[in-house]
C-alpha cells in the first residue's frame, strides 16, 4: 500500500472533472490538484511553453512526494507527456491514449469527432492515436477554444453556453459523427449543451473516465492503493484567483473534504 497523494494538474478548472471521477472510483486517495489559472489558457500557447509550464507543476508534485501524476489537460498531454514521463520519478498518465480507447470501445465508432483547444487540435494528437489504433476510423476535428472560458467563468447552463456550443459545433451538421471525444477537461461540464446540439444518438466520450481507470489499474497492479478507511482531505491549488477555484470546487465536487489555496510557482 502507498498512502502518498496523487498529483493532478490542469490549465484551469477543467481538471475538477477528473477529480470528480477520482473521488468516485478511488475514494480513499488523497489528491493534490494544481489549476494553473495564472497561465490560463494553455490552448493558445506554444507547445514549448505548455511543456515548460507542465514541468514546473510536475517539479512541485515531486517536492510534495506524490506517487503518481495525472495530466488532466489534453493540451498539456499533447505537448508534454513524453517529457514528463522521462524526467519524473513517478508514473505520469495523460488523457489522449485513454480517451481514444474509450471512443473505440463504443459500438458505433466508424466516424469520430474530436473537440479540443486550438493547441490540442493543431497537434492532431487524437487523430494520430485514433489512426494508430484503427486506420479505418474517419476523424473530424474541431478546435472549440471559446467553450473553455464558458466553463472557467461559471456560465454553464446559460443561454450564452448553448449559443456558443451551437456555433462551435456547426461543423458536425455537415459532417455527422457517431461518437464525440470531449478532448478538453472543461468540456464534460458542457455535456448537456453538447448533447442537445448533436442529438442523443451521438455518444459523448469523456477521456477522464478511461484515464482514471488507467490510474486505478496501475495502482492496483503495483499494490499502491491508499489503504486508509477514512475519506482523506485533498489540497486544491490555483496559481491565479483562488476564489474562482473555490466556486468551481463548490459547484462541481460532491466530496467537500478539501482545502483551497493560492500557489506561486
Amino acid at each position: 500500500m502507498d498512502n502518498r497523494p496523487i498529483g493532478i494538474m490542469d490549465s484551469g478548472l477543467g481538471g475538477l472533472s477528473v477529480i470528480r471521477i477520482v473521488n468516485q472510483q478511488l475514494p480513499h486517495e488523497k489528491l493534490i490538484f494544481v489549476g494553473d489559472q495564472g497561465h490560463f489558457p494553455y490552448g493558445t500557447r506554444t507547445q514549448q511553453d505548455v511543456c515548460q509550464l507542465a514541468l514546473n507543476i510536475a517539479r512541485f508534485f515531486k517536492r510534495q512526494n506524490v506517487k503518481m501524476m495525472i495530466v488532466a489537460c489534453n493540451t498539456a498531454t499533447a505537448a508534454a507527456l513524453p517529457t514528463l514521463q522521462k524526467e519524473m520519478p513517478f508514473p505520469v498518465i495523460g488523457m489522449i491514449v485513454p480517451g481514444v480507447k474509450g471512443a473505440l470501445q463504443q459500438k458505433h465508432h466508424q466516424s469520430v469527432g474530436v473537440i479540443g483547444t486550438a493547441s490540442t487540435i493543431e497537434s492532431h494528437a487524437y487523430e494520430h492515436e485514433l489512426h494508430r489504433q484503427d486506420r479505418s476510423v474517419q476523424v473530424v476535428e474541431k478546435a472549440a477554444q471559446p467553450l473553455v472560458p464558458i466553463v472557467e467563468h461559471g456560465q454553464t447552463g446559460t443561454e450564452q453556453a448553448y449559443q456558443t456550443v451551437d456555433e462551435q459545433l456547426k461543423i458536425f451538421d455537415q459532417q455527422p459523427i457517431q461518437t464525440l471525444i470531449l478532448g478538453c477537461t472543461h468540456f464534460p461540464f458542457l455535456a448537456d449543451e453538447i448533447q442537445q446540439k448533436l442529438g442523443y444518438q451521438v455518444v459523448l466520450v469523456d477521456p477522464a473516465k478511461e484515464t482514471v481507470n488507467a490510474a486505478k489499474e496501475w495502482l492496483t497492479q503495483h499494490d499502491a492503493l491508499n489503504d486508509t478507511e477514512m475519506m482523506p482531505q485533498s489540497r486544491l491549488y490555483s496559481t491565479g484567483d483562488v476564489e474562482i477555484l473555490k466556486a468551481g470546487a463548490k459547484k462541481w465536487l460532491s466530496n467537500q473534504n478539501y482545502t483551497c489555496a493560492h500557489l506561486e510557482l
